[in-house]
This record gives C-alpha cells, sequence and structure tokens, in this order.
C-alpha cells in the first residue's frame, strides 16, 4: 500500500502543480475528516482549491463539475467511473468503497485499497493522511483526523500494521474499556444517550440510567457521576456485568470491551467517538461546512456543533422511539422498517446502524431502513451483530435492486444503501421480499 501511496502521489503533485483543485468529498466522518486533511494539506502549499461535500455523487452532480479545475473525489467516486471518463479534466480519486468497474480512463487516477490484491483494510481519510504524509513530514499533525475518520467508519476494531503506524504518528492514547461513549463525560449522560450499544431500559431512560448505575454500585462523587475513563477496576467490572445483563448476557461481553481512544482536540482530552459523533451529526443535520470548519479548528464551528450535537442525540432518542412503534415487515431472517416521512432521510442510516449493534435483532438479520426525500427514498442496509460468519454482501444486493428499478446505489458489503424514486417504493419492498425469502436466505 505505500508504494502505491508513493506513486498516486507522486502523480499527484506533478499534475496539479499549475492546477486549481476542485475538493468534492463524501458528507459522512470518514469523508470530512478525509477533507479536512487534505485542505491543511492543499493551504500549507498555498494552493488554490474550492470545496463541494455531498451526502451522495449523482450523475447530475459529476455533470455540473466545473470544467477548468482538476477534481479530487474523496470517500466517493469508485461507482461512478463510467460518468467520469466522460469529464475532459483530470480526476483523482482517494475512496476505499468497493468498486464495481474497475477499469478507469485515462483522466482518472484512483488510490482504492479494492484494487490492491492483499490490501490492508483502511478508511480514506488514512489513505489521504498517509498521501499528505508523502507530501511533507509536517503534515504528521494531522494523523488524529485518520484515526477519527476511522472511527467513524466503525473500523477501530481492525487495527492493521499501518493504521498502528498513523496512530502512533496521531500521538492518541489508547485505554481498554467499556465501548459506551462519550468515555470523557459524566457516566449518568454516556449511558442515558448511549446508541451504540443501544442498551435497552437505559438509553432514552433517564429513570433506567440511574437504576442501572445504582445495580453496578456506582454512586456520585460530589454532584455527579466519574466518567468511564476513570472508574477503577472493580467499578468497570460491576458496570460491565450490569451492562451486559441488559444486552446479551454475560457471554458476549468481550464484544462491547475494546480500545478507548482519547485525543487532543480544542485542548481537551476527548473521546475520539464523540469527537467523530459530533462530526457526523453536523452532517446529518444538514451543516456539514460546520462539521468541517470543526475539523479545522474553528471554535465558533465548535460550539455550533456542540449545539447541533444536542439536537442531533435527541433526533436519534426520538427516532429509535419511532421505530420501536412503527409497524415492520418482518420476514425470516430479514426486517423492513418503512418509517416514510416520519424520521430524516440523514438520519436513517445511522438509526439503521443503532439497531445492527443492539440486542433487539437477533445475529444475521438484514435490516432494511427507509425514509422518504422529496420524491426519493434513502434506503439503508445493515447487518445485525458483527459474527463474521454471516457473510451475505448487502452492497451487492442494492445493486441487484437498482440495476432493475433504477436509481443509485453504494457502501459496503455489511453496510450499504440506495437511493430510488418514491413511486418505485413498493415496487422496492416486493423485490427486497423477493430476494431476501428466496434467494438469500435459502442460501
Amino acid at each position: 500500500m505505500i508504494d502505491e501511496i508513493k506513486n498516486f502521489t507522486k502523480i499527484f503533485w506533478e499534475e496539479t502543480k499549475e492546477e486549481k483543485i476542485y475538493l468534492v468529498t463524501h458528507f459522512d466522518t470518514d469523508g470530512i475528516t478525509s477533507a479536512a486533511i487534505l485542505i491543511k494539506t492543499l493551504e500549507r502549499l498555498a494552493k488554490q482549491f474550492s470545496v463541494k461535500i455531498l451526502k451522495a455523487l449523482t450523475k447530475e452532480e459529476v455533470k455540473d463539475f466545473p470544467d477548468d479545475k482538476t477534481i479530487v473525489l474523496l470517500d466517493l467516486g469508485s461507482n461512478h467511473l463510467n460518468e467520469l471518463s466522460k469529464l475532459k479534466n483530470k480526476v483523482f480519486i482517494i475512496d476505499h468503497h468497493e468498486i464495481k468497474n474497475q477499469i478507469p480512463a485515462a483522466n482518472i487516477k484512483i488510490i482504492n485499497p479494492h484494487l490492491i490484491e492483499g490490501c490492508e483494510n483502511l478508511c480514506t481519510a488514512e489513505i489521504t493522511y498517509l498521501i499528505s504524509k508523502e507530501i511533507s513530514e509536517e503534515n504528521k499533525n494531522l494523523a488524529y483526523l485518520a484515526i477519527i475518520g476511522r472511527i467513524g467508519d466503525t473500523m477501530e476494531s481492525e487495527i492493521s500494521k499501518t493504521t498502528s503506524m498513523i496512530i502512533e504518528d496521531s500521538n492518541v492514547h489508547i485505554k481498554k474499556g467499556l465501548l459506551i461513549y462519550p468515555s470523557t463525560r459524566p457516566l449518568d449522560k454516556a449511558l442515558e444517550y448511549s446508541s451504540r450499544p443501544f442498551i435497552p431500559g437505559v438509553t432514552g431512560d433517564t429513570k433506567g440510567t440511574f437504576e442501572l448505575l445504582k445495580e453496578a454500585g456506582i454512586e456520585k462523587v460530589g454532584k455527579t457521576y466519574k466518567a468511564l475513563i476513570d472508574l477503577n477496576k472493580k467499578e468497570m467490572k460491576d458496570l460491565v456485568t450490569a451492562v451486559m445483563l441488559r444486552l446479551f448476557g454475560k457471554e458476549k461481553t468481550q464484544e462491547y470491551i475494546g480500545n478507548l481512544y482519547l485525543i487532543k482536540f480544542f485542548n481537551k482530552i476527548e473521546d475520539a467517538r464523540e469527537i467523530s459523533a459530533i462530526i457526523n451529526a453536523g452532517s446529518r443535520m444538514g451543516q456539514p461546512t460546520n462539521s468541517l470548519m470543526f475539523c479545522l479548528g474553528n471554535n465558533e464551528a465548535r460550539l455550533n456543533a456542540e449545539r447541533i450535537y444536542v439536537k442531533y442525540r435527541q433526533h436519534i432518542i426520538s427516532g429509535l422511539k419511532q421505530i420501536e412503534q412503527h409497524n415492520k415487515i418482518q420476514g425470516k431472517e430479514y426486517v423492513i422498517i418503512n418509517v416514510k416521512d416520519k424520521i430524516k432521510d440523514t438520519l436513517i442510516g445511522t438509526l439503521t446502524s443503532i439497531l445492527s449493534f443492539s440486542s433487539i435483532y437477533k445475529e444475521g438479520t438484514i435490516i432494511i431502513g427507509m425514509a422518504y426525500n422529496e420524491d426519493k427514498i434513502k434506503i439503508s442496509t445493515r447487518m445485525a451483530g458483527r459474527n463474521p460468519k454471516y457473510n451475505r454482501n448487502l452492497k451487492e444486493l442494492m445493486e441487484s435492486i437498482t440495476e432493475i428499478i433504477g436509481g443509485e446505489s453504494g457502501g459496503h458489503q455489511k453496510a450499504a444503501g440506495c437511493i430510488i424514486k418514491k413511486e418505485d417504493e413498493d415496487k422496492f419492498i416486493d423485490l427486497i421480499k423477493n430476494k431476501l425469502e428466496f434467494e438469500i436466505v435459502k442460501i
């Protein structure tokens, strides 16, 4: 991978020296942190550039790209090689999503782990950081953004050799503990707003939170509870037991014990998972530019990001309650949750992910969330649980649907989605049920 990084960086540097850059990035945490890394790098080179943040790359967006600039796509583009090949521009793609068409045209230069045999599974922010570091060692102080990006894509449990090197560059402090965030805030609030994992009877329930803490024998210190990272070994053990009994039981404990990543952000020690969630919240609440400015160290953006995050968490808790009460289409090893216009389309992916990490559905269940977006429907699919034996490819599933009814699809094997026309709602449900009941579940 490092050799590929060096080759890509050399070509990028040589071909953009005199060019203006049009930087296009995805609006999730990985895309935003990738953009922050590249923006800082380009600023240090005194390069001219402009930035666009997208919820999804569509054929219409590609047609609207300016024709007088070099296009740089972050966390986007691997599934749009045909459209991008029609542009007169030079196009550079830094991405980690699976690729359908693996033969880019002459105007496209792409770096993607899926094109490198046996390559480590790196997120876009990590790849962008390695390119930035190759340009100049001065950019080593951007490594923490790559770690936030990796956590944003829930890849923090997979520590490869290259990721270990980036962690070392980042000066991130790692502590073992219960995977509830933020680990740096009072424990009652961390538990009440815990969405990954979603804890039945505790998440969104103040009374349930206090009951759990009482059961665990954890009391206030003065007027507040300790933070997770400040618990002693006995307190941590008792808390883990209380939480696990509300989830899968003690036999699943190890799935919820892992690395807590502590980083220095705005001169404070913060839980990297919370920073990732704050970035994601801004984008999901319609303010991705603020999330980007937050990553770039803007104080006004930080205050705004914190306000947005409070509202976002309230929306998440409300959304989970809405889903709990909502009628669902339940089949063998799948569930379809069609919330229509009851929940923002930008939140349906997050809510579907939360459900996939909860104990509500058994491992291997395919969870399909649907939400309206004007004349379209945003669809997110996730696989419940973390067991690798469930290897159904949700990205291929979404592609097989959009090939029949049209629309845009993308994602990964266990976390994928698509956008379809609202008029195809019933057709989509019929197709997905047919595929899940007769083509996948029976395999």
